[in-house]
């Protein structure tokens, strides 16, 4: 039994891993032949094949190539489809001759495919797509997440997240919006929404909003497949996406730091930093300085080269917070100033961080966000006000957060009120 189970739990592994990462080449190719309005068939079709590997594999055996095993099965099944429909009967023949030459081989990456790969992803992010199904549909449709999956990441119900699923491909076929990639004219403006969609998937990822788990390492793992898929094509390879990627490529590296043994949360001066993963540091090094070659400075940009200046073991606080004037300058967030007030008080001490988080301690974006309030709690610590600390750190418990940084704003209160 225990030699079943084990097969059973590594034919799971392989085929979860295999639909996050081939799933959205075979419903390209697939649509590519429908047509975009027939995206629900690609999805069941590539659905179908998931289902039959988790039959089979555990008392099969996992295939030599499992990739081309998942492409071939979904290939018959759509035939078998295609077939009993008359309306889609004549795309049997092309069907036979595309698949095979574009997606049989698991590691083959034709610029036929990578074309597929990113007008499916531009098509899930088209402007006539509001933007919260624009992240939903993404990441369901390129990313290969489950509805209840896309649910637990964003904090919404299993039948919200559907309906908007189901809305999004309603305006796919109602609008005919077309799987290819935007003419030159329109580029740079699609461009934006997608990457804007790839961060938003990151920052989830990275630093989840509530719930149990601070991380969500498979998120910022897709965020960077499909911004790599951009890096990698010709039209798309511009400074912009180099620049998110570098941000990207930073964060991660942290991600073995951000939580200690016992599952409570690191703050980045806490973090042992012979976790960090210096792959990752090389990797967005290479992509920052790709970021450097066109004329626009965007929001990425800044934050990347942010992410960057904390990697040395001495940080420049100075020029971080120079970085979030210019940050402000392009997006005037309120999360901007509450970020540059951490770096004005290592450069001016914590009065001068809370002057600045003064300006934006009544604006109604932040009215329920946990580290307004906890970053107001440590600086009136380090200022030698820990009454007012200490309602802070209630303040912020008081908010919707993850179940690690409770854990920590508990600990902060606790050693607070000890006069720790």
């Amino acid at each position: 039994m225990a030699g079943t189970s084990e097969k059973v739990q590594q034919a799971d592994l392989m085929a979860e891993h295999l639909f996050r990462h081939q799933a959205a080449r075979i419903v390209a190719s697939l649509m590519r032949v429908f047509g975009s309005h027939h995206l629900q068939l690609a999805e069941d079709v590539v659905q179908d094949a998931l289902i039959k590997a988790l039959q089979v594999w555990p008392f099969q055996g996992i295939p030599e190539n499992p990739a081309a095993w998942l492409t071939q099965v979904a290939r018959h099944r759509a035939l078998d489809l295609v077939r009993r429909q008359s309306v889609l009967a004549n795309k049997v023949a092309e069907l036979e001759r595309i698949l095979p030459n574009r997606i049989a081989a698991e590691t083959r990456i034709t610029s036929d495919v990578m074309d597929d790969q990113l007008a499916l992803i531009f098509m899930c992010c088209h402007p006539a797509i509001p933007s919260e199904a624009q992240l939903a549909l993404t990441l369901k449709v390129a990313g290969g997440f489950s509805t209840p999956e896309i649910a637990r990441a964003l904090f919404a119900q299993p039948e919200a997240i559907a309906k908007r699923i189901v809305r999004a491909k309603k305006l796919i076929r109602d609008q005919a919006i077309a799987l290819e990639l935007p003419h030159a004219a329109q580029l740079a403006e699609r461009l934006d929404a997608v990457l804007h969609v790839l961060y938003l998937i990151f920052n989830e990822g990275y630093s989840a909003t509530q719930g149990e788990n601070l991380l969500r390492a498979d998120m910022c793992e897709e965020a960077i497949r499909l911004g790599m898929t951009l890096a990698r094509h010709p039209r798309t390879a511009v400074p912009a996406v180099h620049a998110l990627l570098a941000l990207m490529m930073f964060q991660t590296a942290r991600l073995p730091a951000r939580l200690k043994a016992d599952g409570a949360l690191a703050i980045l001066a806490e973090q042992e930093r012979a976790l960090w993963d210096h792959r990752f540091i090389a990797a967005g090094m290479r992509h920052l300085a790709q970021a450097a070659g066109g004329k626009t400075v965007t929001r990425y940009h800044l934050q990347a080269e942010i992410a960057a200046l904390h990697i040395p073991a001495t940080t420049d606080w100075q020029k971080i917070a120079a970085l979030y004037d210019q940050l402000y300058q392009l997006e005037p967030s309120p999360i901007v100033v509450l970020n540059q007030a951490v770096a004005i008080a290592h450069c001016q001490g914590p009065q001068a961080g809370l002057a600045r988080l003064a300006e934006i301690e009544n604006h109604p974006a932040l009215r329920h966000y946990h580290l307004l309030p906890a970053v107001q709690a440590d600086l009136s610590r380090k200022a030698g006000d820990p009454t007012k600390a200490a309602n802070y750190y209630r303040a912020a418990l008081a908010c919707n957060c993850t179940e690690p940084e409770r854990q920590f704003l508990r600990e902060q209160l606790s050693q607070t009120e000890r006069g720790a």
